[in-house]
């Protein structure tokens, strides 16, 4: 689904990364991994195009992918959750997700049953606004909005971070059910180790803004990945 040469990305004169090359398949998470400042987050903006990238060539479905604004590609399929959930504060639960049409024909402008399963308490706070939600029902609300995009590749920047362990499990499941509906590519990024090797089908670990290892669980052992991603 998702393939990535020689990715280069710059803030200024800073170069934030160096060459990544990786793959994500459909039906499969791909877990990225490493220590704070290594370039997980900037590899999701430059993958969603919310940072365009400096260099390198990505493909999607198999069609190469040039420097497209962030819109074009969320309408090419990719859904992008990014680290502090950015969803709209003065709107509704309702229009928060609603703002996810703007990537469908207008006959699949609706919500699917589907999030409401999956996300219950949505459904009881559909008029209450997104900035009075809790940062748990916050990043239930940031994938419910990506999931109604019906994105062919989802990307995830820290699900876990600042959550309650129960909404945590939740966020895990809903995962492993969007995983195993086999039309998606997941990429994770998260820092809770237990989570992601839980989760994860393959992985990269990154270190000064370049894969230090990668491969599937059968290739790298759990203790390799404690070691590379450890300070």
């Amino acid at each position: 689904m998702l393939k990535i040469q020689d990715l280069t990305l710059h803030y200024g004169s800073s170069q934030i990364l160096n060459g990544v090359s990786l793959e994500a398949e459909t039906g499969k998470v791909t877990c990225v991994m490493g220590t704070n400042g290594v370039g997980k987050t900037s590899l999701l903006k430059a993958i969603s195009g919310t940072h365009p990238r400096s260099g390198g060539r990505m493909e999607l479905n198999g069609e190469e992918i040039g420097r497209l604004p962030a819109h074009a590609l969320a309408r090419k399929g990719i859904g992008y959750v990014p680290q502090g959930r950015d969803i709209f504060p003065l709107l509704s639960v309702r229009e928060n997700l609603e703002t996810g049409f703007a990537c469908l024909p207008k006959s699949e402008h609706y919500i699917p049953d589907e999030v409401f399963e999956l996300f219950p308490i949505l459904k009881d706070f559909l008029h209450r606004r997104g900035g009075d939600l809790s940062g748990g029902q916050q990043q239930q609300l940031a994938i419910a909005r990506a999931m109604i995009t019906k994105p062919k590749l989802l990307l995830l920047d820290e699900p876990t971070e600042g959550i309650q362990p129960n909404i945590i499990q939740q966020i895990g499941r809903v995962i492993e059910y969007l995983r195993d509906q086999g039309t998606m590519a997941i990429v994770l990024v998260e820092q809770y180790f237990e989570f992601a090797y839980g989760l994860a089908d393959q992985f990269v670990v990154m270190r000064r803004g370049a894969v230090l290892k990668q491969g599937t669980k059968a290739e790298l052992t759990k203790a390799e990945l404690v070691e590379a991603v450890s300070v």
